[in-house]
């Protein structure tokens, strides 16, 4: 009996779930687990390293090099063959997002929106109660979105997905 493989660290859910071929045989489809999808986002679109990669996702690098191939293998095949691709479970955890606050630099962590922590435009800086603040990612900061871009359905910069009906 193998031992329980690790959990893949992700920074968001995916936005969209099920991609479909226009001609693709009915019923048949490949599930690609949201750690791979992760995987092939961070070497594939942003141009990260495995090793970069490996251990942004705190996963070791035969690990990731794993996880990696079959998201390669199964995208192919669906692609290949006109399959419907599922992105749904797996073995992963959320990471937790960083704010600096705008008004008096502090950086704080915050759980993610979907295992029960606030979204974005809800928090205040710890330290000083300011609503101002950034939104750090890679060492990259940007403006969170607000209450109203929530509401209307557009996700902000936040990494939040926002509430849907």
């Amino acid at each position: 009996m193998g031992r329980k493989r690790c959990c893949g660290r992700i920074d968001k859910l995916p936005v969209c779930q099920l991609f479909k071929a226009d001609n693709g045989p009915d019923g048949r489809n490949v599930v690609l687990n949201i750690e791979e999808l992760e995987a092939l986002r961070l070497v594939d679109a942003i141009d990260m390293s495995q090793e970069v990669a490996a251990d942004y996702m705190d996963l070791s690098r035969p690990t990731f090099q794993r996880i990696l191939v079959s998201a390669r293998k199964k995208t192919a095949q669906a692609l290949c063959e006109g399959l419907t691709i599922e992105i749904q479970g797996g073995h992963y955890r959320m990471s937790e997002r960083t704010f600096e606050c705008a008004a008096c630099t502090h950086q704080w962590q915050e759980a993610p929106c979907t295992e029960g922590g606030a979204h974005g435009h809800e928090l205040v800086c710890p330290k000083c109660g300011s609503k101002e603040k950034f939104k750090v990612e890679g060492g990259q900061k940007h403006r969170c979105g607000n209450e109203r871009q929530h509401q209307a359905g557009h996700h902000g910069s936040c990494g939040c997905p926002g509430h849907r009906s």
